[in-house]
């Protein structure tokens, strides 16, 4: 079915309509030129800015409290520096002199050499000990009273000097092992039967 419009009616439609879009054309472009184009001193346009109403609240508000976290130095109390104690020097001790025990004589006022009593065989010592005690002692003649005929002991009156047994151990008689005491509690040792004395030193 053709239209029933004329055919310059149609022309005209058709010019009104291009106007149209021109003019809708030229209003877009009109648009885009004014958020684009610099102002009149060449500058772009700064943005507005919208303020919240936070920033509205107070500029000068604080920073909330995890920004304004100061760390505060913590002062360590300081140590005094404590002088170490002078230490007067030591005195130097003064040396002391120890007297020595007299050392024992090898020979003794008897002329006679001598012997310790720790040096003595036990059975002498034994023989010592019976003497200080008053016995038993294992011989009858033990403490019978020696001559001193040899004149090898200090000269004494008769029946100064008594002599006592040192048994000699595995000897079928009394030995040559003797003990000869004074009166005065003087002690000689004599072990090959009376040829030599030695004068006891006792502890």
């Amino acid at each position: 079915m053709r239209d029933g419009r004329t055919h310059p009616e149609r022309r005209r439609v058709l010019w009104v309509a291009a106007l149209l879009l021109l003019f809708i054309l030229a209003l877009g472009a009109c648009a885009a030129d004014d958020t684009a184009a610099p102002d009149r001193s060449g500058a772009q346009a700064a943005p507005t800015l919208t303020r919240t109403p936070a920033h509205r609240a107070g500029l000068t508000a604080s920073p909330s409290p995890t920004h304004r976290a100061t760390v505060t130095p913590t002062r360590t109390p300081k140590h005094k520096a404590t002088a170490a104690p002078t230490r007067a020097p030591a005195a130097t001790p003064t040396p002391t002199k120890t007297r020595r025990a007299p050392a024992t004589p090898t020979v003794a006022l008897s002329g006679l050499p001598t012997i310790q009593y720790d040096k003595l065989p036990v059975q002498a010592r034994d023989t010592i000990e019976l003497i200080q005690s008053g016995g038993p002692f294992p011989y009858r003649q033990d403490g019978a009273v020696f001559q001193n005929r040899e004149r090898r002991l200090p000269a004494k009156p008769n029946g100064y000097y008594h002599e006592y047994t040192v048994v000699t151990p595995g000897s079928q008689d009394r030995g040559a092992r003797r003990i000869i005491a004074g009166e005065k509690g003087e002690l000689y040792y004599t072990d090959d039967h009376y040829d030599s004395f030695r004068q006891v030193v006792m502890p």
